[in-house]
C-alpha cells in the first residue's frame, strides 16, 4: 500500500520548473532579436533598393511601342457586355497594353 501512495504521489506532483518548455525566445535570448533586426537593415534593405534599381533600369531600355494586332479567333471574345462603362473593356483595361476585339485604342492603320 505505500508503494501505491508514492506512487500516486509521484504522479500527481507538478513537473520540476528545469523541464518546463521554453519559448524560442526566452530560450535564444535578447541576440536572435538582435541578430535578425542587423540582417533586416544589412542585407533585406540593399537587396529590395537593388530590385528596385533592376527594375528601373529594365523600365528605361524598354521599347513602348505596341506590338502589330493580329486579330486571332480565340482571344478577346465578348459573349456578353461588361456591365460597366461600354461594355466592351475589361475593368481593369489600359488602352496602351489591351487590344480590344477590334484593334488597339487610338491605333490608325
Amino acid at each position: 500500500m505505500a508503494l501505491l501512495g508514492r506512487f500516486s504521489g509521484a504522479l500527481l506532483r507538478p513537473a520540476p520548473r528545469a523541464q518546463a518548455r521554453q519559448l524560442s525566445a526566452v530560450a535564444h535570448g535578447e541576440q536572435g532579436a538582435k541578430t535578425w533586426k542587423i540582417l533586416s537593415f544589412v542585407v533585406a534593405l540593399p537587396g529590395v533598393g537593388v530590385c528596385m534599381l533592376n527594375t528601373f533600369l529594365k523600365a528605361q531600355h524598354h521599347s513602348q511601342e505596341q506590338p502589330e494586332f493580329i486579330p486571332y479567333t480565340h482571344l478577346r471574345i465578348r459573349s456578353k457586355r461588361f456591365p460597366w462603362g461600354d461594355g466592351n473593356k475589361s475593368l481593369f483595361h489600359n488602352s496602351h497594353v489591351n487590344a480590344l476585339p477590334d484593334g488597339y485604342e487610338g491605333h490608325h492603320e
